[in-house]
């Protein structure tokens, strides 16, 4: 898989923040935000840069009972086509059902058969895409009842059946274990690493009993200290920091880009 380095999300809101901010190696765009034809400008100044941009889709479902709509896998791929990404993504999850739209990425039941809907969701977004898919865990307020398999074994039989990449977020695994009792490192144990194609760093903001992953608070030590369990693991690929509101200051920004470097950098030999 290609080493991307660290990078960050790239929004509307902060273009210029990304434009300027030093020792961004790739950015990640959410496609379903783009247009062809009509790329904005930001975005092209950083392919004309040589920056990596690589499209992160949210409204596949690929985990959904629905049919998979090859629209939107057409648009993916055709995004994909047009900043020249070695790579697409979206979830492990639904966000439709029954001609309704959740506006949240749900978490699909950890059953065989919930496995085998999505393993033939995957292959056929697969057919249509021009380049590699990978595919993000999720963060989940509750778990589905009578779950056959773990979350990483879920994973791991994905990747075995359809020959996907990952794409794992750190700042999930926290919220999991927060929230509904996971263990990160277990799920670490379980997936195959080699087949890791990069890593989501977050925010969030624990409220109550509830931690929420908000994309719009500060990453937590927790949160790098889950990333650091990955790197003692793996050498990722590539490590993103997303943010989708409440935007710091640019120096804030770049702190937190320094800090997810030096976890990357501690295992670098």
């Amino acid at each position: 898989m290609t080493d991307l380095g660290v990078g960050i999300g790239w929004r509307s809101e902060i273009d210029l923040t990304v434009e300027r901010l030093p020792g961004v190696d790739f950015v990640e765009v959410v496609a379903e935000n783009l247009h062809i034809g009509h790329l904005p400008e930001s975005v092209t100044l950083l392919l004309e840069r040589g920056i990596p941009v690589l499209p992160h889709a949210v409204s596949l479902s690929l985990g959904g009972a629905d049919e998979v709509d090859l629209k939107r896998v057409q648009h993916l791929g055709e995004i994909a086509e047009a900043v020249g990404a070695p790579m697409v993504s979206d979830h492990v999850c639904f966000v439709r059902a029954g001609g309704l739209d959740s506006g949240h990425l749900m978490p699909v039941p950890r059953t065989k058969d919930a496995l085998d809907v999505l393993v033939a969701n995957v292959r056929l977004a697969q057919r249509n895409l021009p380049v590699p898919l990978a595919l993000e865990n999720v963060a989940a307020l509750l778990e589905w009842p009578d779950g056959e398999l773990s979350e990483g074994q879920f994973l791991a039989e994905l990747v075995e059946r359809t020959d996907c990449w990952l794409l794992v977020d750190v700042a999930n695994l926290y919220a999991n274990a927060r929230n509904i009792g996971t263990d990160p490192e277990r799920f670490l144990d379980e997936i195959p690493l080699e087949r890791l194609a990069y890593v989501h760093v977050a925010g969030g903001e624990q409220h109550g009993d509830v931690y929420h992953d908000t994309h719009a608070h500060a990453v937590l030590p927790e949160v790098l200290g889950v990333l650091d369990e990955l790197c003692s693991r793996v050498r990722p690929p590539g490590v993103l920091l997303e943010r989708d509101d409440n935007y710091p200051s640019d120096t804030e920004i770049a702190s937190e880009l320094a800090a997810i470097r030096a976890v990357v950098d501690k295992h670098r030999g």
